[in-house]
């Protein structure tokens, strides 16, 4: 593995000369994804300002071009009209002013009926490396290009830690006022959200207060990438708590959970309605983003980045690493909420095949007679290996282990993971690209997203237990162009 100097790490991309060898030589790859969003170069972690302006989806994520590594942080750009195929689109944001001189790091977008903004964290660095986090905003020019302000909305607050990043912005009609919930840590290291309100986008931005959510004063080191939304009138509050282990998640100190309950705006209070929930029960899930401005008041659209912070993945000798997961639709049904693929990508189905190979990139329908079952995915042709799905319907829990794949990676972080279900399993839904899988159980109850790098052996299915299956080939939907 590669050791990166700082130096290396922060170099500043002065043009797309800079990496065009470098893409070349990327796009060769056999785990470059198909129909998921991955970066053009290097790594792409969080996504960012997620939302649909003027009939267009747009979407960013966290970019850093030199490779597989965390440094000098951009926002890259790309764009869909329907969610499903995505175009590359360029930089958006660059590091280029004094208050982000050492990146643009997370935040989030709004859509007016004019304009479009962003709002971000610029992380700025002093000659002693001493971070200060800035929270900062643009707005889309004529161009298509975002055009930033010439100073930050505000700073840190100094009393709380320097962790205070990943601005989610959004509007609440019944107060008549724009709100930012920031990330944060306090002092003593205790993971909370700072809230910020104004009457105005660029402008006016005044502290409110500290986020209050009884019952969970003491969870979680940092809360990063805060995100609220209204669903069939009920508040759902996501988070990615870290510096800490949860039940049932072996080894990993990040995680992205939710909280179904009630906001008050006029004390600054969050009221859950019971414990957290996992977002998600795989291996690689995080800073999940909800999109702002989709226009139906039962459902929210969900993206996430398939991958975790300090994990390391088979593609990093090859300079890259990352995607984001497909966009999901987020309902709220029984106390809970659900996660379903979007209806379009049917619209991706290729050719029915048999369910003995499987393809490099597809989807696979599972359904169950309620009864113990167990398959493999990306087995050798002798059955032996693959990763492994098991369900125990006494329990109604379902056993992932991807230890048996030639590739194996983060061992020490956890290979085996349960996904409970609330109901007995009757349907997986199962979508396969070339370095990754997402899984829906019972049309979105749970969902369970891994990467995966399977060898040239390792392309074969196998069961026990009554299981039907039907897999399709998908048509590819996303774009390997070098747009910079």
């Amino acid at each position: 593995m590669k050791e990166w100097t700082l130096e290396e790490r922060y170099r500043v991309l002065e043009s797309p000369e800079d990496i065009r060898d470098l893409h070349e030589r990327i796009k060769g790859s056999v785990y470059r994804q198909k129909y998921h969003v991955q970066p053009v170069t290097g790594l792409s972690s969080d996504p960012n300002g997620f939302t649909c302006h003027d009939g267009v989806w747009h979407l960013f994520y966290q970019w850093c071009p030199w490779g597989a590594v965390h440094g000098l942080k951009y926002w890259y750009h790309v764009t869909s009209k329907d969610l499903i195929s995505w175009e590359n689109a360029g930089v958006g944001l660059y590091p280029d002013r004094d208050y982000d001189n050492k990146g643009c790091h997370s935040g989030s977008a709004i859509s007016t009926d004019e304009t479009l903004y962003f709002f971000y964290t610029g992380n700025h660095r002093d000659e002693n490396w001493v971070r200060t986090p800035y929270t900062c905003a643009a707005y889309l020019g004529e161009d298509g290009r975002p055009v930033k302000l010439p100073e930050p909305l505000f700073g840190p607050r100094d009393d709380h830690s320097e962790h205070q990043r990943d601005p989610k912005v959004f509007y609440n009609e019944e107060k008549g006022r724009y709100y930012i919930f920031i990330g944060a840590q306090t002092l003593d290291k205790k993971g909370c959200v700072l809230v910020y309100e104004s009457e105005e986008l660029l402008s006016g931005w005044t502290y409110a207060g500290q986020l209050k959510v009884p019952g969970f004063e003491d969870f979680g080191g940092m809360w990063e990438c805060p995100c609220i939304e209204r669903i069939s009138g009920k508040d759902v509050l996501l988070f990615s708590p870290q510096y800490t282990k949860l039940p049932g998640r072996a080894e990993s100190t990040n995680h992205n959970v939710y909280l179904i309950g009630t906001m008050d705006y006029d004390t600054l209070t969050f009221t859950p309605d019971g414990d957290y929930q996992h977002l998600d029960f795989g291996f690689d899930f995080y800073a999940a983003q909800l999109a702002s401005n989709v226009g139906d008041p039962d459902k929210a659209v969900i993206i996430a980045w398939i991958g975790l912070p300090d994990n390391h993945y088979p593609t990093e000798p090859e300079e890259w690493e990352g995607s984001m997961t497909l966009p999901r639709e987020l309902r709220i049904r029984d106390g809970v909420l659900y996660q379903t693929p979007l209806p379009a990508m049917k619209e991706l189905r290729d050719e029915l095949i048999c369910a003995d190979e499987l393809p490099v990139f597809g989807e696979m329908e599972l359904n169950f007679d309620g009864n113990d079952a167990a398959f493999a995915l990306f087995a050798r042709e002798d059955g032996t290996g693959g990763l492994t799905f098991s369900y125990d319907a006494a329990q109604q829990i379902c056993t992932i282990d991807r230890s048996g794949m030639d590739k194996r990676f983060n061992e020490k972080v956890g290979e085996t993971l349960t996904m409970p279900l609330r109901t007995p399993l009757r349907k997986l839904q199962i979508f396969i690209d070339r370095s990754s899988v997402e899984i829906f159980a019972n049309d979105g109850e749970a969902t369970f997203t891994t990467h995966l790098y399977p060898s040239e052996r390792e392309r074969w299915f196998w069961t026990a237990g009554k299981i039907d299956a039907k897999v399709w080939t998908l048509k590819a939907s996303v774009e390997d162009s070098f747009v910079v």
